[in-house]
């Protein structure tokens, strides 16, 4: 929901909740959905020929084995047996938890490489339409940009909208890891834009990694704009459901459990992102300190205590973000439960002075993104919670890793 600012689209909503016992028949009398069969993907040939591979005359590992496990592999081969891999598969490897983040960011700058060389070739294919030939080009162009050496691509998926991950910072030295998680529209090209900038996952990151360092200079510090989700597309039924978050969260809890060291870390969930996050909390590692939502639809659950985490809750809406106006409801799988800012559901509602709707959270100059800032910092104490909260910062003990706060 990142990228819609017009009431009109909100009757989908709400029709798509009307029509939620009719979902519900059709499903229990047998109505299907039919799936096309797709040839075998770029991400699944390399983890094939990862499976049969072999190094130094060993197999390789099972690559969804534990991300222990495989960091372990990684560190008994040579700097030529890492590299050899990196060039055979570059895509398992980039994707892989538990391989080194340096090692993923080659293996993805490879990946990058190899996918701007095939959509190189379709923007000439005489078979594609013209839009299919333009879309082309403009994939082409974005993955020339993410493959610069200046960029730390954590994961890249090239099929259908795709999925990425980006780092900012040194996420092996960080002392607090901060992870921004979008919501509807979120895919490959729309990872990054030049117009509303700070609408897209990268602007959101680049402008929560700078207000953080702004916050507390002496603490180090590594954001990722993760889109390594295959996000709902505009608000349809997808939106409206969990299905899409429920894969999300399986995703990004893999993530969590593959970061290195052992730095706190703070989930950043605008819009659907924070239905992903609602999802993943029950299965969240002890080390994910905070859960933040911004313009939120609701999180899979009415109360925060329903959500079974450790983590701080936090949770904060602008007074202009449409997203006020759809129904805080769950009905027949349609839509996501209770309001986050309401009182009743407990979380710590924080300040969104200066917002600009639904899109504008990470906004610079913003109190949402200071207040994102100081969370990620670790400054709970600094934070301008919202007027009618009073028991936004009861109970809180953090202090930033510079001892700010």
């Amino acid at each position: 929901m990142t990228s819609f600012d017009t009431s009109p689209q909100l009757n989908v909503w709400r029709a798509l909740l009307a029509l939620a016992v009719v979902f519900v028949m059709l499903a229990t009398t047998g109505w299907t959905a039919l799936r096309s069969h797709r040839s075998t993907t770029p991400l699944h040939a390399s983890l094939t020929a990862w499976e049969h591979g072999r190094i130094g005359g060993h197999a390789l590992p099972d690559p969804d084995a534990p991300p222990a496990r495989l960091a372990g592999f990684f560190a008994s081969l040579t700097v030529s047996q890492r590299a050899a891999l990196v060039r055979r598969y570059p895509l398992a490897v980039g994707n892989m938890n538990g391989a080194p983040v340096e090692l993923r960011y080659r293996a993805n700058r490879v990946a990058l490489q190899q996918a701007r060389k095939v959509e190189l070739k379709r923007m000439h294919d005489s078979r594609l339409s013209p839009d299919g030939q333009r879309e082309a080009g403009r994939l082409m162009h974005r993955f020339e940009a993410l493959a610069s050496d200046k960029r730390k691509i954590l994961a890249f998926d090239p099929e259908g909208s795709g999925r990425i991950a980006e780092v900012f910072g040194d996420l092996g030295r960080a002392q607090r890891i901060s992870i921004v998680v979008p919501g509807v529209d979120t895919d490959l090209l729309t990872f990054q834009r030049t117009n509303r900038k700070y609408s897209a996952p990268v602007g959101m990151a680049q402008s929560l990694y700078k207000a953080e360092r702004t916050a507390s200079p002496s603490t180090r510090t590594a954001v990722i704009a993760w889109a390594d989700y295959t996000a709902p597309g505009g608000l349809g039924l997808d939106s409206a459901t969990a299905t899409r978050a429920e894969q999300g969260a399986v995703r990004l809890n893999a993530l969590l459990r593959a970061l290195p060291g052992t730095a706190p870390v703070s989930l950043f969930c605008h819009s659907y992102g924070s239905v992903v996050c609602g999802v993943a909390a029950r299965d969240l590692p002890g080390r994910v300190a905070d859960i933040a939502v911004a313009g939120s639809p609701g999180m899979r659950v009415e109360k925060a205590a329903q959500l079974h985490t450790s983590a701080q809750v936090w949770a904060m809406r602008d007074a202009d973000d449409w997203i006020q106006d759809v129904p805080y409801l769950e009905l027949g799988g349609l839509g996501h439960g209770a309001d986050p800012v309401s009182s009743a559901f407990g979380a710590r509602v924080l300040s969104a002075r200066s917002a600009k709707g639904h899109s504008g959270y990470f906004e610079p100059g913003t109190d949402s993104l200071v207040n994102f800032a100081e969370i990620g910092v670790g400054a709970y104490r600094s934070v301008a919670c919202a007027d009618e909260d009073e028991s936004c910062q009861a109970g809180l003990s953090g202090s930033s890793t510079d001892g700010r706060a």
